[in-house]
This record gives C-alpha cells, sequence and structure tokens, in this order.
C-alpha cells in the first residue's frame, strides 16, 4: 500500500484493496500526522530537487508561507543535510536566515 498526497491535501492510498481496508481505520484516526509527514516529504523532496536541478547552488531554501505562524522553512545543504524549522512568525526574516546559512556552509564547516 502507497500512501500519497493528493492535488487537494488529502490522503490517496493505492495499492492491495484489502490491505487499504485493514488499514483504513488506523489512516483515519492518524490523518492529520500522516499529512502533516507527507507535506514534509514533499518538501523535502523540493529542496533536493532544486539542489538537482541547479549543480552550481550549495543549498536550496523552501518557505510554502511566510505569513503562517510559525513558519515552516526547509532547507537542503548539499552534501550535508535536509532539514526543517519552524520558526515562530513574529522572528522569522528570511534575509537574517539566508545570512546565517551562507555564514555556517562555508568550505570550512563542510566536514563539521
Amino acid at each position: 500500500m502507497l500512501l500519497a498526497l493528493s492535488p487537494s491535501g488529502s490522503i490517496s492510498a493505492k495499492g492491495d484493496q484489502s490491505a487499504i481496508d485493514r488499514w483504513l481505520p488506523v489512516i483515519r484516526q492518524s490523518k492529520a500526522a500522516i499529512i502533516a509527514e507527507l507535506q514534509l516529504q514533499c518538501r523535502r523532496a523540493k529542496v533536493l530537487a532544486m539542489l538537482r536541478d541547479n549543480l552550481g547552488v550549495r543549498y536550496a531554501i523552501e518557505v510554502v508561507n511566510a505569513s503562517a505562524d510559525p513558519v515552516i522553512v526547509s532547507i537542503g545543504i548539499r552534501n550535508i543535510a535536509t532539514f526543517e524549522m519552524n520558526i515562530p512568525q513574529a522572528h522569522y526574516d528570511a534575509f537574517v536566515l539566508l545570512e546565517l546559512i551562507e555564514k555556517h556552509t562555508g568550505d570550512e564547516h563542510a566536514n563539521a
């Protein structure tokens, strides 16, 4: 069985129908957590795709909604890591974040 996020933001399940039927109560019970995890994986895939498609860049940043609270920031640093930060909207500053990432992803930090 494969769970995916549909374009409308709901969960779609594909695979053996008997398995889907068996797991449907658990999926419904955990719907919010499953959607959150699928959204995280989607954002991670976006930053990895940005790095893959732009070989000259060292990092990629995805912010879906800078007005949300918290602001969810997905970051991929080439050959180092991908991660997310939940920043309170009142403290979110894209330029400060960019400056911090640039400051702490230099060559001297590559093997840290």
